[in-house]
């Protein structure tokens, strides 16, 4: 009887290990499919590895992004070529200052030949969105993304289109402080799941790119560029998420890092919840991103500073001292304590 016990005992033990064994092969696989998208993106774009890691992460988790940088460090050509990597449908709006919200979610016209009004989709209706320039249009015309931002629909004349499944903006924007430029609400920031700063490039990414023109050999152009990933595979690595495991002590840090943005005295305006679950997704993503199947503290810390600073509403004591929202998150994420 005994025998047999341990019989069954075993036989389980060893079913548990192939299942292990079988996700581990799984997440290979996953792995191998984000090195194919990391070499493509760096065949096009020299340095920004970070922002890179950041944008496939937010691709991952489901989120949408805003990228910020001064015009020339390649924030519109990293987005386009997210798109080309992705087999998915892709459209571009271009913000003005003139741009109506009908320009980007569409209008309805009547059609003489039915005598029925037909509704024509704007460019917010595709998989991929890249909005350009986003802080150049008005707060009307910002406000148009708030529903499809957060719900993945659009509301017109009372009826309610849905967005796909891997529905994800990508906006860009110049530095609030250049000349034409309007501040996004506070609603629309939070929102998006990151706000990635892209920065110049160092001396020797800069010496490689002139080389690249130079030689003209290495120059890429991004019709040439071909698809990686398709969005049933982009759907499959999404649900891979709820297989990562997170430690009951690390949800506790993330609580806790969120708890210093609302009690600092820098801050007058701390992260809502919807932060909080923010760096739980991308926090997964990051994880998976690295070939695990675990959280590490590590992963929270690489993703919370672009959850948090666009979120975070300064003091004027604190700006007046010459703290930007990045380096108040950074300094509240260094004071809690990492779990062991």
């Amino acid at each position: 009887m005994d025998e047999q016990k341990n019989n069954v005992i075993e036989e389980q033990t060893i079913n548990k290990m192939e299942e292990y064994k079988e996700e581990r092969t799984d997440l290979t696989a996953f792995s191998e499919k984000v090195m194919q998208l990391r070499g493509e993106i760096s065949k096009v774009v020299v340095g920004q590895q970070e922002a890179v890691a950041l944008l496939l992460t937010a691709i991952l988790a489901d989120g949408h992004v805003l990228i910020e940088g001064v015009p020339g460090v390649a924030k519109t050509l990293l987005a386009r070529l997210l798109s080309r990597l992705i087999d998915a449908r892709f459209s571009r709006i271009q913000f003005t200052p003139d741009l109506m919200p009908s320009d980007i979610l569409g209008t309805t016209v009547f059609n003489m030949k039915t005598s029925e009004f037909d509704f024509h989709e704007g460019p917010v209706f595709s998989d991929l969105v890249l909005v350009d320039e986003i802080n150049r249009a008005p707060a009307k015309t910002q406000a148009a993304l708030f529903e499809v931002m957060e719900e993945r629909q659009v509301t017109i004349d009372g009826t309610t289109r849905r967005m796909s499944d891997v529905y994800s903006i990508i906006a860009t924007q110049n530095p609030v402080e250049q000349e034409g430029t309007y501040r996004l609400p506070e609603a629309q920031l939070d929102r998006f799941l990151f706000k990635i700063s892209m920065g110049y490039p160092s001396v020797d990414e800069e010496m490689n790119i002139l080389k690249r023109h130079q030689e003209k050999r290495n120059l890429i152009k991004l019709e040439d560029v071909k698809p990686v990933l398709t969005i049933d595979e982009l759907l499959q690595m999404r649900k891979k998420l709820d297989t990562v495991f997170v430690e009951e002590s690390l949800l506790g840090y993330i609580a806790n890092i969120v708890q210093q943005t609302r009690t600092s005295k820098a801050v007058y305006l701390g992260a809502s919840p919807r932060a909080s679950v923010a760096m739980l997704n991308a926090a997964k993503a990051s994880a998976l991103l690295g070939g695990r199947d675990f959280v590490t503290p590590e992963d929270i810390k690489f993703v919370t500073p672009s959850i948090l600073q666009h979120r975070l509403i300064l003091t004027a004591e604190a700006e007046m001292e010459g703290y930007t929202p990045l380096k108040v998150a950074q300094k509240l994420i260094d004071k809690v304590e990492v779990p062991k």
